[in-house]
């Protein structure tokens, strides 16, 4: 059976927070300014970087990076770069990132920090070229209905981690997507406490061997750091909880064969939401469209499987 979704649930916008995130507060001035005037405002300029990690400096909150050539800006060298907290927990000595360096306030960040590493990048682009096909292949049947098995895929995790789907194999999973912008209270808020709350109820009963996945909606942004913030800021449980982001390429595919609609417009993003259950061999066996579902149901169906 196709997905239904209300003409309400299809028209809601997610707008997203184009302002800079996480720049430090403003040092106060060393004089008054003088009426009639407007205090300056701090240039920040903004690159894209590629390097390799040296060290992770917790007491500066800073990584040591050796990186590229940074064409028309500055040199190849090694420097220290400031980082949220999130990234510092994921830096990896001797791992290659890419990432946005941001000249601010007399200080050098790292920012959208994401592994790029050989390894890593060659599964992520593997895995999503092989979605791609799928998704072509299926056509206009690329909607998986309930009895098919969950689509072959490869994202990354919180920590940076490449997680294929068949790592979830033999266990049952709860599945929806979200992402961190979303000011919507009833919608990816919404999905996340509900997640929670169905984490909680299924340990409490008793129920083993289940996982609990999230995939983010707008990947450009969710880079590994910022859901790992994202969860630790609500004091999410992680130890059978993954929040994957990757390739936008691979997720459009994915939310095309589980059919949930995302849309972009400017600074908003569009969609719906779905919770989806998969057993132990990777088939789909429920599903739940919104936000609002009976987490004692979806209790009773991990307790049964």
């Amino acid at each position: 059976m196709k997905p239904r979704y209300s003409s309400a649930a299809a028209a809601v916008a997610c707008v997203l927070m184009v302002a800079a995130g996480c720049a430090k507060k403003a040092e106060p001035a060393a004089s008054a300014p003088v009426a009639g005037t407007t205090p300056a405002v701090p240039v920040e300029v903004r690159h894209a970087l590629t390097g390799e990690i040296l060290k992770a400096d917790p007491a500066s909150s800073a990584l040591l990076v050796t990186h590229d050539e940074i064409k028309g800006y500055m040199p190849a060298m090694t420097m220290e770069f400031k980082v949220s907290a999130a990234d510092l927990a994921n830096a990896q000595p001797g791992q290659r990132i890419r990432a946005e360096l941001v000249e601010r306030g007399g200080d050098y960040w790292l920012e959208k920090i994401w592994p790029d590493d050989t390894v890593t990048r060659t599964s992520l682009d593997a895995a999503a070229k092989a979605l791609a096909q799928d998704t072509a292949m299926r056509g206009k049947e690329a909607y998986r209905e309930i009895g098919e098995v969950l689509p072959t895929f490869t994202l990354l995790d919180q920590a940076g981690r490449a997680v294929p789907a068949s790592r979830f194999r033999g266990k049952q999973v709860v599945l929806n997507f979200i992402f961190t912008r979303c000011p919507i209270a009833t919608m990816c808020p919404a999905a996340t406490l509900r997640m929670g709350q169905l984490q909680a109820a299924a340990r409490a009963a008793g129920a083993k061997d289940f996982e609990l996945v999230s995939i983010s909606l707008d990947p450009e942004y969710d880079t590994p750091g910022v859901l790992r913030d994202y969860a630790e800021t609500r004091g999410l449980d992680t130890s059978n909880w993954s929040f994957l982001t990757g390739p936008d390429a691979a997720v459009r595919h994915l939310l095309a064969q589980l059919g949930v609609i995302r849309e972009f417009e400017g600074a908003t993003i569009k969609h719906t939401l779905a919770t989806v259950l998969i057993n132990e061999e990777g088939r789909i066996i429920h599903r739940e469209d919104g936000s609002v579902w009976r987490v004692d149901d979806f209790v009773r169906r991990l307790k049964k499987g």
